[in-house]
């Protein structure tokens, strides 16, 4: 009898019974709008050869495939605006020596595209944290590096004194075949002044959209905050 009676118990409770104490999931107050998928969109990024994406100091993309062969990310997420972009982009190089396949010289390459039309290009700031092999000497190569600045995915992060980026063709930067398939129409390649010798580089831009009005009026409770830096 106790058994059949703890049995009954946990059908009850399984098919929703409301002694059970099972919970209705979702809804929430009246007047909460949610975003919903409509409201994303969708990028695309090309690397040569890995990159990290932040957008509002949250981390929107990783490249999963850290050398070859390249490829393009493409992901949805949800814009808000004003839009602050930080990139970590790295061509292949060893770290102590700056070459890449123990003799050679590489050079690397970064474009993105967003859905609402924004592009890489020179208007972006850009700065070098790897540099190497110094004067291009492979047969004693030699680096200079400096330390990722702290919060440089921020919102707030200042990056006034930092160059602009330098537009490069794709002649220059020779993509591989997974660049061709994608939308990156008038997106254009960008780097430092050193499209060979500086190997890990930072980009960030801000872009501006003074009629965009954010439809849903919900945030996030989960916290995301903290960021890997290799």
């Amino acid at each position: 009898m106790k058994a059949t009676s703890s049995s009954s118990a946990l059908l009850m409770q399984a098919q929703g019974n409301p002694g059970g104490g099972k919970k209705k999931k979702g809804g929430g107050p009246p007047g909460l709008i949610k975003p919903s998928i409509t409201d994303t969109m969708k990028l695309n990024v090309y690397a040569d050869n890995w990159f990290m994406l932040y957008v509002n100091g949250r981390l929107v993309a990783v490249d999963p495939i850290q050398f070859t062969p390249h490829n393009v990310v493409s992901v949805d997420f949800l814009p808000e605006y004003p839009m602050t972009i930080a990139v970590l982009a790295k061509d292949n190089a060893d770290p102590k020596t700056g070459l890449e396949y123990g003799s050679s010289i590489g050079d690397g390459g970064f474009v993105l595209k967003f859905a609402d039309g924004t592009v890489t290009n020179a208007s972006w700031k850009a700065k070098s944290f790897f540099h190497g092999p110094i004067n291009g000497d492979t047969a004693n190569p030699q680096v200079k590096q400096e330390l990722l600045p702290a919060n440089w995915w921020g919102v707030d992060f200042d990056d006034s004194t930092w160059k602009n980026a330098k537009e490069y063709t794709v002649e220059e930067v020779d993509p591989k075949q997974p660049y061709f398939e994608n939308d990156f129409e008038g997106a254009k390649f960008i780097w430092t002044d050193d499209l060979a010798l500086d190997n890990t580089i930072l980009f960030r831009t801000r872009i501006e959209k003074s009629e965009w009005k954010q439809r849903w009026n919900t945030k996030p409770d989960l916290d995301v905050t903290g960021a890997p830096l290799k």
